[in-house]
């Protein structure tokens, strides 16, 4: 009986392995850097704050510059974390290195001048920049690309919190739910791990998150129960504020003049604080001034009578509005004060010792808005301690499912649906279920068809072409040479690069579940490990005079496959009177 072991496959681990621990580290240590320079100068403005409460009348003014700086030096920067999922998805323009001081400095003045906050997005999108910046000094492919922006992310998230595990898994998490990037296994966990170590080998203390809770140490059946019951609630509180953040977003993207939005936002952030006698849900919300000992905090909801009833609400809203209308920073410290707050209030109807409940809570609406349940998990674990390991998870998961498909990033996408409803499909991003899920209110069915625009525009078409190309996703041209063989990237991925550098309109990969090309045997994806011979399908979009040739001067890797042409039309939207019309005899000249 022999052994089933292959030395050439372990011998190509060995490199990919090498390969990603060379190069995750420069990124993670400019992200742990990053990351440190950013704690420490957001202490510094949250101090002055304290010390000047009278910043917080300039709170409308001070977005402006925020917008403006933006919307003149940003280009596609908006996006956030969002735009770092896209283009890890879908390979488009790049991240671009911008994005780094652009979020710093807006998160730094929504800080300064009271605006409710918090700091993972700012971390996460400045280690994003720097990943791309590294990606292009080292002129990686676009699949090491999108590989070393997750460990951007996972470098990102892992520094500005202390908990580099969590930080690996949030980012093989966070970009699909209900599926994990196991590919990105070992490099994300280097990058998170390095970026830590990096933030603190700068000095810098991460706020004591970490305490021991309270409760039974061995496994408490009710307790479970009471954890899910929780979670439940957390989980629909996630919705809440995911709901009304891409709500109020909406509702300021109908202001004309973009200065206007966080002057309005501002404002109303004044006149709630103002109505309510109190400051406590500005700012990042950790810990309490040294003025006001008693304010309510993340820290004092642990504590009976640490939080308010409606603390959890005030909380929610102040920060729904301020990141809505143009201020910058993250929503995860504040969904850390709105879970904890929350858990504060139920802990009593619950029978829980509140430090418990709000320790489930922190975690546990988190998980629900992020669609993270298991890096979530692992967060309670590493802050609170294992032996509350199954109630908060209990906790996480229900928060999870009961968040059904909404969250606070937009890209995410749906890899495994949460339940069985037919208009919610693999691959969708959930802002395509939002439209979705108004148009089903509204009609009473699904009604397929893109959202229609209040204002007019004009359709105009011309000829276009696809051409689908049908590969084992796993084929490799024979490589030549050391640098090939450490960055040689599956043929599918070539094939899109020459497409990117020949002037092809639109280039994309499709996976296939089940199938065969070539008259060959059907297969199926490993429930693991994938199947480098399953078939996919690359397809391009231009004129067809540019497939031509583009096939013609690749005929060296596309000799002998299946392909296939197929017309198509191409529209374009230009503001004027409604009107579909067919393509002038012009336009089809040109795109003949």
């Amino acid at each position: 009986m022999g052994l089933n072991w292959n030395w050439r496959e372990h011998r190509t681990l060995a490199r990919f392995v090498l390969k990603w621990v060379l190069l995750a580290v420069p990124p993670a240590l400019l992200a742990g850097s990053a990351s440190a320079f950013f704690l420490w100068a957001l202490d510094v403005v949250t101090r002055t704050r304290w010390a000047h409460p009278e910043l917080i009348w300039l709170l409308p003014l001070a977005g402006v510059p925020i917008v403006l700086i933006y919307g003149r030096y940003g280009k596609g920067s908006e996006g956030g974390n969002d735009l770092l999922m896209e283009h890890i998805h879908e390979p488009g323009a790049g991240v671009p290195t911008r994005l780094a001081p652009l979020v710093l400095g807006g998160t730094l003045v929504t800080h300064l001048f009271g605006g409710s906050a918090g700091r993972e997005g700012t971390a996460i999108q400045m280690a994003g920049g720097l990943a791309a910046g590294t990606a292009r000094a080292l002129r990686l492919s676009e699949a090491d690309t999108q590989l070393l922006l997750m460990c951007g992310v996972a470098a990102g998230f892992g520094s500005v919190f202390g908990t580099p595990l969590t930080g690996a898994v949030f980012a093989l998490e966070v970009l699909t739910i209900g599926r994990v990037s196991y590919e990105a296994l070992i490099p994300c966990l280097v990058a998170s791990v390095i970026g830590d170590w990096t933030c603190h080998a700068w000095g810098i203390h991460h706020l004591d998150y970490h305490r021991a809770i309270s409760g039974a140490e061995s496994l408490d059946l009710l307790l479970v129960v009471k954890a899910a019951m929780a979670g439940s609630v957390f989980g629909l509180t996630s919705v809440l504020f995911a709901e009304l953040s891409h709500a109020l977003k909406d509702g300021f993207g109908r202001v004309s003049r973009p200065w206007l939005r966080p002057v309005l936002g501002g404002l109303a952030v004044i006149l709630i604080s103002r109505l309510l006698g109190t400051t406590d849900y500005l700012g990042l919300g950790v810990t309490a001034p040294p003025s006001n000992p008693g304010a309510v905090t993340i820290l004092s909801c642990f504590h009976d009578g640490g939080a308010g009833m409606m603390s959890w609400w005030w909380k929610l809203l102040l920060t729904a509005l301020t990141l809505s209308c143009g201020f910058k920073g993250g929503e995860v410290t504040p969904l850390f004060f709105i879970g904890a707050a929350l858990g504060n209030t139920l802990a009593r109807p619950l029978g829980l010792p509140v430090d418990l409940a709000a320790g489930l809570g922190f975690v546990a609406v988190f998980a629900g808005a992020t669609n993270t349940p298991l890096a979530c998990t692992i967060m309670g674990i590493e802050l609170f301690g294992a032996a509350h390991t199954v109630p908060l998870a209990a906790a996480c998961f229900f928060a999870y499912y009961f968040s059904g498909h909404t969250g606070i990033y937009s890209s995410q996408r749906v890899g495994t649906p949460k339940t069985g409803r037919p208009d919610v499909l693999a691959g969708q991003a959930l802002r395509e279920l939002r439209p979705a899920r108004r148009r089903r209110d509204n009609d009473g069915a699904m009604t397929g068809g893109a959202i229609m625009s209040t204002k007019p525009h004009d359709i105009h078409a011309r000829e276009m072409g696809q051409l689908r190309i049908y590969i084992p996703s796993g084929e490799r041209r024979k490589p030549k040479g050391l640098r090939e063989r450490l960055f040689n990237p599956p043929l599918y991925r070539e094939i899109i690069h020459a497409a990117k550098k020949d002037g092809i309109l639109n280039a994309t990969a499709h996976g296939v579940q089940y199938g065969y090309s070539g008259a060959g045997q059907p297969l199926a994806p490993h429930p693991e490990h994938g199947n480098a011979k399953l078939v996919l399908c690359v397809e391009l979009i231009a004129h067809r005079g540019e497939l031509e040739t583009f096939c013609r001067q690749h005929a060296e890797i596309l000799k002998g496959r299946v392909i296939v042409y197929k017309h198509l039309e191409h529209w374009d939207l230009r503001q004027d009177d409604v009107v579909v019309h067919d393509a002038t005899k012009k336009e089809l000249k040109e795109g003949a």
